[in-house]
């Protein structure tokens, strides 16, 4: 006798082929029914004799596609019909939209042999996909993700390709961007007049045949344009660095193989799995010490950031080329990256030499996700292509929210029940042009998931334009702005990711937060309760004369660190020298110091990076943020020409931790660490090398977060220590605080799949938002 179920699949079950394995299994089993995509995910009703029925429920976890996964299954009885076909449906839009959207996915190995196979309908064409690879995210206009709501609706599928499209046992079944030569779109190389030079694949060869002669190339990619120039020439790398206006931070680099990164960088397993996972983040990479690339990739950096071919584009233009190419994000610096042809003619004038692009339509943004092995593990630093906009899962249901992110390093957000949904990195709100992207990015996110917000939540600085927007939306909306700390959001983003309950100590270290306080923040311990948080320790304020110029000064920080030490006779010692300030220059930043006029106080450790990279001659000025915090974490590796000194590896630097009472009556701690700096300008004057100051400076900081962690966690039966913000991408700060944590009792966790920078800020707000609006539980703190 059979049965009949109904089951609901949520999770990334769309634009992976799931449908028609689906069918196949059925088929296999002997199970009849049908199967429809929905605004929820997939719908399913089966019927089946009950051991025919339970063996396809159990096989569907077992054998379901590589790039899927499910959340939840939930399932009915219903009653029998007696069908004895199965069937796939036409998709419904109906009801709430949660399902999850799919990355952008690296050209899988079957795809990849089609179009260099000269056999093969689609030899050489650069927009082959399937189910198993291909644009998802960069062209969906509205769910459920089929071909209609795609920015390739306009394109016609020829007969071969619809039937392939058509066959629930072709791997195109369904394969929304399916296309070939004959109906797809197509390649265009222009002129930087925008006049076409040549179409298909004339238009990449000559491309190519630009690149090989030294010209600065736009391309315009899976998720917007990219600078390509050719990484062995030194005098194209700094043309291209001239015109973006980029004289410092390092360009990524786009290499043919995975042999081919190997001559060029040391690889570990788990290396060279994401280089060559489908994601294909861009991946930090120790560099060899000899190879063909030029300097300018990479000034000053032990690292390269490399990445392989992810597009049919990519693979056909690598392969005319002998050599790594520079490809940067397509834009001017500051901006977002453009996304279509004639807008880039505009705003990549004087910039791009020639133009390859194409005529399918970009429908939002994402550039490539960067990523780091540290601690073993893979840490993001960027995320976008690959990884967004797949959501974070909380343990609860939450009231809709609505989160506008940071002001550097940007990301968006929303929440449906239990999911929250990240936005690629939009970047810096600095240029209009950014903010434009901002809102339309917000903007996409709401109305792809079309749920009006119960909340919005922002930063707590009441002057970033992401606040200022979230101030909009809750005027139009009719909903209550949640101001969120800063630092407070990077901790809860961690404990969101790792699914942590309070208590827990936070460690957040960055360069700016505006605090509960009014002042700037950035060294920070909280204690994480129930419902809030408290600031329990923090590094001793010193002022930043300048404000924010501090930031691009890393010798302003250094001379506010003086000052905490020397205060007015400050002028008079020998180490302000060194810092390169004139005689005029120096008695306006005394009286700025001493009055306190835009000299505002800041406990950040980002600038307290800044000011130790100055005052030991590694960085006076930064062109890019965060330039002397790695200028000092480069310092620490030994040098060729330079002695290895073992006996300073563990060394540090005294300091102590002061009890205090705040205004409020809490009682917490300062960090005091001006004996740190007199231990540095002492080591400078008795001869030791910058390695061993830098290293007994990394030292120091992990000896601070050990201390101050124990002290709160015999306090108040804390355990967990959860490490976050910008300061953690450092390699040796991150590795060496957590194996002292694990030394002493401690289990800390850092930010891997959510970027521990200002990108995962978004997430962090949602969670403080639900914690606001969700009563407690009995018993809680």
């Amino acid at each position: 006798m059979s049965e009949r179920r109904r089951l609901l699949i949520q999770g990334a079950v769309q634009g992976v082929g799931f449908r028609p394995f689906i069918f196949r299994l059925a088929m296999e089993i002997g199970v009849w029914g049908w199967v429809s995509n929905s605004a929820q995910g997939v719908i399913i009703e089966a019927e089946a004799p009950a051991c025919q029925l339970e063996t396809f429920l159990a096989q569907i976890e077992i054998q379901k596609p590589p790039h899927s996964f499910i959340q939840q299954m939930s399932m009915e009885t219903i009653p029998a019909v007696g069908e004895t076909t199965f069937t796939i449906h036409q998709s419904s839009a109906e009801g709430s939209r949660t399902t999850i959207m799919l990355p952008d996915l690296a050209t899988c190995l079957d795809c990849l042999n089609e179009i260099f196979d000269p056999t093969n309908r689609r030899f050489r064409y650069p927009f082959t996909n399937c189910t198993n690879c291909g644009p998802r995210y960069s062209i969906i206009e509205r769910l459920p993700y089929d071909r209609p709501n795609t920015t390739m609706s306009a394109f016609v599928m020829c007969d071969d390709c619809r039937a392939e499209y058509e066959n629930p046992l072709d791997r195109r079944f369904h394969a929304q961007p399916n296309a070939c030569p004959h109906c797809g779109p197509h390649l265009s190389f222009w002129d930087s007049t925008g006049k076409t030079l040549a179409d298909c694949d004339e238009a990449l060869l000559m491309a190519a045949d630009a690149l090989r002669k030294g010209a600065i190339v736009a391309l315009k990619g899976m998720g917007g344009f990219q600078l390509l120039v050719d990484a062995r020439n030194a005098a194209a790398v700094r043309l291209l660095r001239e015109r973006k206006q980029r004289p410092d931070k390092p360009f990524a680099l786009m290499v043919r193989t995975l042999a081919e990164v190997e001559a060029l960088c040391d690889l570990v397993e788990m290396e060279r799995s994401l280089l060559d996972s489908s994601e294909s983040p861009i991946l930090l990479l120790r560099q060899k010490p000899s190879h063909s690339l030029c300097a300018g990739i990479a000034p000053g950096n032990p690292n390269l950031g490399v990445m392989l071919p992810y597009t049919p584009l990519h693979h056909l233009l690598m392969a005319e080329l002998d050599f790594p190419i520079v490809a940067t994000s397509g834009n001017r610096s500051g901006e977002p990256i453009c996304t279509e042809e004639r807008e880039a003619l505009t705003r990549l004038s004087g910039l791009a030499d020639y133009f390859l692009v194409h005529n399918r339509p970009i429908r939002r943004p994402v550039d490539d996700s960067v990523m780091r092995v540290m601690a073993e593990t893979p840490i993001m630093l960027r995320r976008a292509r690959g990884y967004a906009p797949l959501p974070v899962e909380l343990p609860e249901d939450i009231p809709a929210t609505i989160a506008t992110g940071a002001h550097l390093k940007n990301t968006v957000a929303v929440s449906i029940g239990r999911q929250v949904f990240i936005s690629q990195h939009i970047g810096d709100l600095e240029a209009p042009e950014s903010v434009a992207t901002f809102r339309g990015v917000l903007s996409d996110l709401q109305s792809l998931y079309e749920q009006p917000p119960a909340l919005i939540a922002c930063d707590l600085h009441p002057d970033y334009r992401s606040t200022h927007l979230a101030h909009e939306l809750g005027a139009r909306y009719e909903k209550p702005v949640i101001a969120v700390q800063h630092h407070y959001a990077h901790v809860l983003a961690g404990m969101a990711e790792h699914h942590l309950k309070a208590p827990v100590l936070g460690i957040a270290w960055d360069g700016t937060g505006y605090g509960s306080d009014g002042t700037i923040w950035g060294g920070e311990f909280l204690y994480v309760t129930g419902r809030s948080f408290e600031r329990r320790a923090y590094l001793r304020p010193f002022r930043l004369p300048g404000g924010e110029q501090a930031i691009r000064e890393p010798r302003r920080a250094a001379l506010g660190l003086l000052f905490e030490l020397y205060g007015e006779t400050l002028t008079d010692v020998p180490d302000v020298s060194a810092l390169g300030f004139s005689a005029a220059e120096l008695r306006i930043l005394k009286r700025a110091l001493t009055r306190g006029i835009n000299a505002p106080l800041t406990s950040s450790m980002g600038r307290f990076f800044d000011g130790v990279a100055a005052l030991i001659g590694l960085r006076q000025r930064a062109t890019f943020e965060g330039q002397a915090a790695m200028d000092l974490e480069f310092a620490c590796e030994s040098t060729s020409n330079e002695r290895s000194n073992t006996r300073y590896d563990d060394r540090w630097y005294p300091f102590s931790v002061t009890p205090v009472t705040n205004d409020e009556g809490h009682i917490g701690s300062i960090i005091e660490w001006r004996s740190v700096i007199e231990g540095i300008l002492d080591d400078l004057i008795n001869g030791l090398t910058t390695r061993e100051v830098a290293t007994t400076f990394h030292n120091s900081l992990v000896e601070m977060m050990v201390k101050v962690a124990l002290t709160v966690a015999a306090e108040n039966q804390v355990e967990q220590v959860v490490l976050s913000g910008g300061c953690f991408q450092n390699k040796r700060l991150l590795e060496k605080g957590i194996c002292r944590l694990r030394e002493a009792g401690l289990q800390p966790y850092w930010s891997q799949k959510i970027p521990i920078n200002d990108g995962g800020i978004a997430l962090g707000q949602i969670v403080a938002a639900g914690r606001e609006n969700h009563p407690l539980e009995k018993g809680e703190a």
